[in-house]
């Protein structure tokens, strides 16, 4: 099976400039970031929770845990926002009724969770109307990774935040190309 495509700065500038001319532009945006700054899993986020992400006076939360039940193998995993996306869910915090937080942070068009397969397909339309053909809700997780081993994060570190039990797993996700290697080989 092909690997989902990682995308670049502008491409990510593009998907996030085509939801806000979606029907449900901040929940869609929101989505997507929450793929490429958390590397969530598009299962994960359609199984978030409001309680899960703001907290009881309804600030956005530095980290959460995401449960054994939302995450793929059944295991708990701790999810940490960066400011950009703690910035998004606060903006998005401000269409929602905060007062259940066990109503679904993103809500289908029926009013009830996504299932993960409706939340796949949502990203399959948004990166297809953008024109990017090798992009799946994959995507998000795979660009997530590969910037963060890019940075200089060492890969115990991304097999943690990913929620992998082997690193020989993150390691797949984590996309090489020219650049990199050129600048790889002018550290000597």
């Amino acid at each position: 099976m092909r690997q989902a495509q990682t995308l670049n700065e502008a491409q990510l500038r593009r998907v996030t400039q085509y939801c806000r001319s979606r029907r449900h532009p901040v929940r869609d945006e929101t989505i997507v970031l929450f793929s490429f700054y958390a590397g969530l899993r598009a299962k994960e986020i359609a199984a978030l929770k409001r309680g899960d992400v703001f907290d009881d006076q309804g600030a956005v939360r530095d980290q959460f845990i995401l449960s054994a039940a939302q995450s793929k193998g059944g295991r708990t995993r701790t999810v940490y926002l960066n400011q950009r996306l703690r910035r998004a869910l606060a903006d998005y915090a401000s269409a929602l009724n905060l007062s259940d937080p066990k109503r679904p942070l993103f809500e289908s068009q029926k009013g009830g969770h996504f299932s993960a397969n409706t939340m796949c397909q949502l990203f399959l339309d948004i990166y297809r109307a953008v024109g990017l053909r090798d992009a799946s809700s994959h995507s998000g997780r795979r660009t997530y990774i590969t910037r963060l081993a890019n940075k200089g994060v060492g890969v115990r570190l991304l097999a943690e935040l990913a929620g992998h039990s082997h690193i020989s797993t993150t390691q797949r996700y984590i996309d090489v190309n020219v650049e990199q290697l050129s600048a790889a080989v002018e550290l000597l």
